[in-house]
This record gives C-alpha cells, structure tokens and sequence, in this order.
C-alpha cells in the first residue's frame, strides 16, 4: 500500500475501470476517476442533505499512481463540514489491484456540494 496504511472515511461506491475507461497505454482516464469521485460525494451529500446536491467546487486534485485496466475503484467519503446550504467532503479514491489485490491510493481531492430545493435553488442542509 501507498503512504496511508488504510482508507479514510466510509466505502461509498465501487465500480471496476473497464477498457472503455482507459487510454491506448492502458491507464484509466484521470477525468473517470474524477467522475466516480464525484459520484461519491453526490451520493454522500443527497444522503445527508435528504434531497438534491450539486457540485459547487472540487478542490487540489493530484494523482499519485495510475489505475489499470481491471482495478477495482473504491470511493471513500467523510463529511468534514456542514455549512447552511454546503457539504464539504473529503474524498479519497483507492485503487483494489487486479489479480494481486493489493491496496493503492490513487487520489484524494475536497469536493464541495450545495443542497438544492425542487426549483434548483440552494436550500438549507436541515440539522441531524
């Protein structure tokens, strides 16, 4: 494994990087990586936010190893803030390595998302 021993925060979406997903090289587009991160946070979000998040901002993102074809991505997230209308959450994505199973942190980036009403206007996160 790469520098930290174990992921942080909750496992909260797994998907496997496909030919489909990946350049000539083989490598896995970093743009797909990024998606599956912020499918993540959206899901994370939606669940504490009970409703509808967006995207606000994402930010410093910087991959330290390539994912292969075959690598199973694993999207871990912790919320680290709640403001009125934001979540902020700290993203990490890990690679499962295909065949050896060996544990890889691929990136981490802070996604910041804003609760929406049913008309696409910030809303209020409501208390736990």
């Amino acid at each position: 494994m790469t520098e930290t021993a174990h992921p942080h925060g909750q496992l909260t979406l797994r998907t496997l990087a496909m030919p489909a997903d990946a350049n000539a090289a083989g490598d896995i587009f970093g743009g797909w990586v990024m998606s599956q991160m912020d499918l993540a946070a959206g899901i994370r979000a939606a669940e504490r936010a009970h409703g509808r998040v967006v995207t606000r901002a994402v930010k410093e993102m910087a991959f330290q190893l390539p994912v292969k074809i075959g690598d199973t991505i694993n999207v871990f997230t912790e919320i680290s803030a709640v403001g009125r209308t934001s979540i902020t959450l700290q993203v990490e994505a890990w690679a499962r390595r295909y065949l050896t199973g060996e544990l890889d942190k691929v990136t981490a980036a802070t996604f910041i998302m804003v609760a929406l009403d049913h008309e696409g206007h910030p809303t209020p996160v409501p208390a736990e």
